[in-house]
């Protein structure tokens, strides 16, 4: 059993919004439910009436009400949730019209801006009859390539607010990579800013986006956010579409309007890393990430309108969609563009205190890169308004727990997520009434029916297995983009174990109820035929002061399959034998003798994707001599040339 680091009080768990629904459901159905496990299963058994719940509990506002709450066959995917009902997304995001403060937005060279939520409305106004005017409709796709500002927001909301559909990328993504996700959804509109900046840099895009906008020609309006090129120009950019500068497009002020869609109507298309091939479009429907945000966010999150949340993201990841919809609970959003590291280690740190920052997000990459540096905010920062830090893109290890809770804060609900773009949304999740255990996860998300499966499709409890959920939930995607008969969709997520949504993680569930994630299914390594998660191997390199980061893989080798790991050593240090013998030590102290690694070869960059994921599957294609489809959705694939005929893995 692992420690517990930090345990709420009982006021503390009173005060919550999630005991606030835990008794809102005792006094609705006449229950005697009195904690948490309690509550998740009376929320799988009783899906119709968990979420009307949700809906009541956060006054949903249906323009036409629904004529039942769920209709399902006998196997996934079959679910119609709502059906008959038609609200609108934005709207719950604009439903104030107050000096509240709404959007904070701010660049790494310091400049900030801020919307009130009846500012934020009359953007979203003037853009929306702009949108409209250039022929926006229902169903049109609306696409950008933005930093993370408030006019990307407007850009959304101003989209979603005419039934029309979303799909966001980050300047980061190279032209191909751009090309692969938009050129499959055919946009009308590209927003796109002329320039950005990181760590200290300006980025010029003028010479990529022309090279884009002879690749879409479905474009008929392109709108250019000077942003950190305000000298760009109209002239700078050669299109047959129309194109304007964001200032001159539309005017602020007046009222928006909302367009009434069904609970299923498309709302976002996102995409998968697409580091196998050309990324997977991924829909996702108004209702479903309306109502699934709602819950993670007043509940899970603990968030309400006095709250401050912020997470380090960039639009291309679908943490901002999951970020922006706090708008729903009335809280403030702080959207971040730049390094996290400039000028210095601290600087998102200091927004906590400058903002005053409820909830925190970030990655375990962050969390692990604070502590080398030897920050210790508790001891330089005041944080009086965080309660809560949110950790996801990959499991957040031990060491880290220990961090935070040493150096950051003692008294907060540290939630280390997972989920994915596949659901915009979690399985599993924090919780403000549930103690956190080292290196855990604290529990699954309500309504979510999840379970760990062994091939043979038992449950298990104890050891390790596939991450499964087996009942339908809100924020299924409602299908993939050009897949009219849904066999992508089923083939991606169902074709493991028929009618189960099998969600692609290698994961366990503790007895306690928390759960661990052990890496992606598809880059389990397989030494002797028995699977081991990769992140069960750098949680113990973590361990290691010598080594900043580290990348396993299984190598095919006489008829079965050896474990190689890279490891990033931080300046200064050498990989020599006494090394590798100390890494290998830590390694089978804490876990087996084959988790041992065969060979552990030194590399000065570790590629990732460009939300920041580890991208082993390439790796192995490589050391393989096997091709690398899709080097796009890569931040540094140059990277990868260092993992090529290494002639200590021949």
């Amino acid at each position: 059993m692992s420690d517990i680091l930090w345990q709420p009080s009982p006021e503390r768990i009173h005060n919550t919004r999630m005991d606030q629904f835990r008794r809102f459901i005792n006094d609705r159905h006449a229950l005697q439910i009195n904690d948490y496990p309690a509550l998740h299963q009376w929320s799988i058994d009783q899906r119709p009436d968990f979420w009307a719940a949700i809906v009541e509990f956060f006054d949903v506002q249906w323009r036409t009400p629904p004529a039942a709450i769920l209709v399902e066959g006998t196997q996934m995917p079959s679910a119609q949730w709502f059906p008959g009902a038609t609200l609108n997304f934005a709207e719950h995001l604009l439903r104030r019209r107050d000096d509240h403060p709404a959007v904070v937005a701010i660049s790494e060279d310091g400049q900030r801006e801020q919307l009130t939520y009846a500012e934020l409305a009359a953007h979203v106004a003037g853009l929306q009859r702009s949108l409209q005017a250039a022929g926006v409709g229902l169903g049109d796709r609306v696409a950008a390539c933005m930093p993370n500002t408030w006019q990307t927001l407007v850009g959304m909301l101003a989209t979603t607010s005419l039934g029309a559909i979303w799909s966001c990328s980050s300047p980061d993504f190279g032209t191909q990579g751009v090309i692969d996700r938009f050129g499959q959804i055919e946009p009308k509109v590209l927003i796109t800013c002329a320039g950005y900046r990181y760590a200290g840099k300006l980025i010029d895009q003028s010479a990529k986006l022309n090279e884009i906008l002879e690749r879409l020609p479905s474009l008929q309006q392109l709108i250019i956010v000077p942003y950190a090129r305000p000298e760009a120009r109209v002239d700078d950019y050669q299109t047959q579409a129309n194109i304007s500068l964001w200032d001159d497009f539309y005017s602020a002020g007046g009222e928006p309007q909302f367009v009434a869609v069904p609970f299923d109507h498309p709302l976002y298309i996102l995409y998968s890393s697409g580091t196998t091939g050309v990324p997977k479009c991924i829909i996702h429907g108004t209702g479903g990430v309306l109502l699934t945000h709602l819950k993670e966010h007043g509940l899970h999150a603990d968030l309400s309108r006095d709250d401050c949340l912020f997470y380090y993201t960039t639009c291309g990841w679908m943490m901002w969609n999951w970020l922006v919809s706090v708008l729903a609970i009335g809280a403030t959003v702080v959207l971040y563009d730049g390094s996290p590291f400039h000028p210095g280690p601290e600087r998102l740190i200091d927004l906590i205190d400058q903002e005053r920052i409820s909830v925190f997000g970030t990655s375990p990459k962050f969390l692990a890169t604070l502590e080398k540096s030897g920050l210790q905010p508790r001891a330089s920062h005041d944080l009086g308004s965080l309660k809560g830090l949110i950790s996801t893109g990959s499991p957040l290890s031990p060491q880290s727990y220990d961090y935070v809770y040493r150096e950051i804060k003692h008294e907060l609900c540290l939630s280390s997520m997972s989920g994915g773009t596949d659901i915009v949304s979690c399985f599993v999740i924090g919780n403000p009434v549930l103690p956190v255990r080292r290196g855990e996860m604290q529990c699954k998300s309500l309504a979510m029916a999840i379970e760990v499966w062994d091939d043979q499709g038992r449950p298990l409890v104890g050891e390790k297995g596939e991450l499964v959920c087996t009942r339908h939930f809100p924020a299924m995607p409602i299908g993939l983009w050009n897949d009219p008969q849904g066999e992508k969709l089923r083939a991606s997520y169902f074709s493991q174990f028929p009618g189960v949504w099998a969600q692609g993680d290698y994961a366990e569930q503790r007895p306690n109820g928390s759960l661990l994630i052990h890496g992606r299914s598809d880059a389990v390594l397989n030494p002797g035929g028995v699977r081991i998660g990769t992140a069960e191997i750098y949680r113990q390199v973590e361990k290691v002061p010598q080594v900043m980061e580290s990348l396993a893989i299984g190598q095919r080798w006489q008829d079965d399959v050896r474990v190689v790991l890279f490891v990033r050593l931080n300046e200064g240090e050498h990989l020599d034998a006494a090394l590798e013998q100390q890494i290998r030590e830590v390694i089978r102290a804490n876990t087996t003798p084959r988790h041992v690694p065969a060979k552990i070869l030194s590399v000065t960059d570790i590629p990732r994707t460009i939300s920041g994921k580890i991208v082993e599957l390439a790796v192995r294609n490589v050391v393989h001599g096997e091709p690398v489809k899709n080097t796009d959705a890569l931040a540094n694939p140059q990277a990868l040339e260092q993992f090529r005929n290494r002639p200590e893995l021949a």
